[in-house]
């Protein structure tokens, strides 16, 4: 069997270094945790022509990464002046739905920051748009507690460890079926786990220091580790 193939999902934006043009974006630190990690990521495009679950076959993981704000529309808010949305009206949408697709198909998920935020929104959470000027969220490390028994816990080794931050909005109300296994010291949820899908979420940037930090490289190993057994399972159920 091959390296894992982790499908990780691209962000459009107008304006890329070095295009005349927009072009779709992953950060590189999100690319090579997944290569350290032993898998191959796959950049999925915003636009095409199938539906989300026909894109995710053959894909054994999935990376939500961070990015743009969620539209406050879909959870039911106007746009505050500081909320910044997507370039690509459908990002959102084309996200949403590639989530939706891998919880049906038991596709292990790895969600990070703008990720987190939006399995928040599309299991009926709210945001809060945007966190005092002074807040240790928007650009700083800062520690977070975890709860000991959730899989988030398990996987990284550890009840508490120091986050690189970069975030100027948080979970307010907390979707259906989600539970909070994170929080940093002033209360902002920080981690979420899914009822029924294989799934890390966090809204932290573990990718800004994975290189060095083995606790934050987990996350990626976990994903990779995972989407690993469910090839094999794919194999042996084919074979």
């Amino acid at each position: 069997m091959g390296a894992p193939r982790i499908g990780v999902a691209g962000m459009l934006s107008n304006q890329i270094h070095g295009l005349r043009f927009d072009g779709s974006v992953v950060a590189s630190a999100v690319l090579r945790s997944v290569v350290r990690a032993g898998g191959e990521p796959l950049t999925l495009f915003a636009e095409g022509p199938s539906p989300a679950d026909e894109r995710l076959r053959g894909i054994d993981g999935l990376l939500l990464p961070g990015g743009f704000d969620i539209d406050p529309a879909r959870y039911g808010q106007d746009a505050l002046p500081t909320t910044v949305t997507a370039d690509f009206a459908a990002q959102d949408q084309f996200e949403a739905d590639l989530l939706a697709a891998a919880i049906d198909a038991g596709i292990p998920v790895l969600a990070i920051c703008r990720g987190f935020q939006l399995l928040n929104v599309e299991h009926g959470g709210t945001m809060v748009q945007d966190l005092p000027a002074d807040s240790v969220h928007r650009n700083s490390v800062h520690p977070v507690d975890l709860a000991p028994d959730s899989a988030l816990a398990a996987a990284l080794g550890v009840t508490s460890l120091a986050v690189s931050s970069y975030h100027h909005q948080a979970v307010d109300v907390v979707g259906i079926g989600l539970r909070v296994v994170g929080r940093a010291a002033d209360g902002i949820v920080e981690a979420l786990e899914h009822e029924r899908a294989e799934m890390l979420a966090v809204q932290w940037h573990p990718e800004d220091t994975s290189a060095t930090d083995p606790t934050q490289q987990a996350l990626f190993d976990w994903l990779v580790e995972r989407a690993a057994v469910r090839a094999s399972r794919e194999e042996r159920t084919a074979a």
